[in-house]
């Protein structure tokens, strides 16, 4: 990718993040997934990601069984629902050094949304992330996104722009738990009237130093 593809953290601030939900009755649930049931509806859905990714030759994590870690209880994985629908999934990690970055942070680690799903799946758990890591102290949200070199680097550019326009900052290239990565942050943010639109029953996860270079 060029500097013309995607922005880069000096060129960009954090934008505000909105979203209209498209009926005042919308209601979302974010919450820790606690039956088999839960965490098996969280692999398939992240299988038929991956899927997706592999028939467009996107980049996926290197050498990793994904699905397996959302089967695994002592995961912690998060899914966002909409009535009783899973929408989006991944798992939380409070984590005191990635490695770049600055302080401790809320790390998104394997973030999948449902394949076709408008993109307001993202916003949401973006809006999410920022005011749940603020209500725990934490200053930002921290993410990784498969970079790994394509004959064509446009549609992985699109990918981060979209990050971006969300209020992500882009940290440039790296070495990740999904080997080649792109870093991004978000500063975290309270945002009190959230609760309307997301009801938030996610555990707080556990402080881990786990080693990004291995899944």
């Amino acid at each position: 990718m060029t500097r013309s593809e995607i922005h880069t953290v000096s060129e960009d601030r954090s934008l505000p993040v909105p979203f209209t939900p498209t009926r005042a009755s919308d209601i979302y649930t974010m919450r820790t997934l606690e039956t088999a049931a839960e965490r098996d509806e969280a692999a398939a859905l992240v299988q038929d990601r991956q899927n997706w990714l592999a028939l467009r030759s996107l980049p996926l994590p290197a050498g990793a069984d994904i699905p397996a870690q959302f089967r695994k209880t002592q995961t912690g994985s998060a899914g966002l629902f909409e009535d009783g629908k899973l929408l989006a999934c991944l798992i939380p990690e409070q984590t005191p050094d990635l490695g770049w970055g600055q302080g401790p942070c809320l790390f998104l680690r394997s973030f999948y949304t449902l394949p076709s799903h408008p993109d307001d799946v993202t916003r949401l758990i973006t809006l999410w992330a920022s005011d749940f890591a603020a209500r725990h102290d934490l200053l930002h949200v921290r993410a990784e996104v498969p970079t790994r070199q394509l004959p064509d680097p446009a549609p992985v550019a699109q990918l981060l722009n979209r990050f971006i326009d969300m209020g992500w900052v882009l940290y440039g290239p790296g070495r990740g738990q999904a080997d080649e990565v792109a870093r991004l942050e978000l500063h975290a943010e309270h945002r009190p009237r959230l609760g309307a639109l997301i009801n938030c029953r996610v555990h707080l996860p556990q402080l881990t130093q786990r080693d990004r270079s291995t899944a």
